[in-house]
């Protein structure tokens, strides 16, 4: 795989263009954990998903990162599937980190990532990874968008500087 600016920019409009279907996850996985946590989590629009998106791709450092990872998981097929379980999983866990952006969001988007992968199946036609790309988008950046309460204030753990 060759990464230039060129195909950090196609990959881009590529994660862009999927918004009908990674943000639609990512709302359906919010209503989830809502439930499972006992709160309210606002949904996502399609918007703010295109607005993050962009934000992530501004970061070159970033950028790079999660446009070969996407390609990667675009690619990705393995014969009978199984066999390439763990290095679509790997990719996936990976992706949703880096774009979730540093910790505790990291950790967060991977195991949210995990939770995404178990309720997103591609069809047959589709690569191994399409499905784990998919799962990592809505991991990634449903972590990345406001909408849970815990975001929306400091944390009351921080020390002031001496």
């Amino acid at each position: 795989m060759q990464v230039t600016p060129a195909r950090v920019e196609s990959e881009r409009a590529w994660v862009r263009d999927r918004a009908t279907v990674v943000v639609a996850l990512i709302n359906r996985l919010r209503s989830n954990l809502g439930d499972a946590f006992d709160t309210d989590v606002d949904p996502v629009t399609g918007d703010q998903y295109r607005n993050a998106v962009t934000r992530v791709f501004a970061d070159g450092d970033r950028a790079v990162n999660v446009a070969a990872l996407v390609g990667l998981l675009r690619e990705l097929d393995v014969e009978g599937d199984y066999p390439g379980f763990v290095v679509d999983e790997l990719l996936g866990r990976e992706l949703a980190a880096t774009i979730a952006g540093e910790q505790p969001r990291a950790t967060l988007a991977e195991a949210t990532f995990h939770y995404a992968d178990i309720q997103t199946h591609g069809s047959d036609e589709d690569n191994a990874g399409l499905d784990d790309l998919d799962a990592a988008l809505a991991a990634g950046f449903q972590t990345r968008l406001p909408g849970w309460d815990w975001t929306a204030t400091e944390s009351p753990f921080g020390v002031d500087p001496e």
